[in-house]
């Protein structure tokens, strides 16, 4: 179960406010809240080091929604072993 925006939004302010950045940015809206390992393959869904500010640039958070929807295809189809 995904963990809800307040609870997101609290930690990426709080992340954003120490060292990390993108490209300088520390902006809100120019980050998503995103799961390292996603939580269809069994990522923590709260969690704080499974949780991080992922930046919406064309390499970032759309880009990596695509890999995360192909390996969980491959997961759900035994070609990759979730471990």
């Amino acid at each position: 179960m995904r963990p809800s925006s307040s609870y997101t939004n609290a930690l990426k302010r709080r992340q954003l406010s120490g060292d990390y950045a993108f490209l300088g940015s520390r902006r809100l809206g120019d980050f998503e809240e995103d799961h390292l390992i996603p939580l269809e393959l069994g990522g923590s869904p709260t969690a704080e080091a499974n949780l991080w500010p992922q930046p919406y640039s064309r390499v970032g958070a759309r880009m990596k929604d695509r890999v995360e929807n192909r390996l969980h295809a491959l997961v759900c189809a035994g070609a990759v072993p979730l471990a």
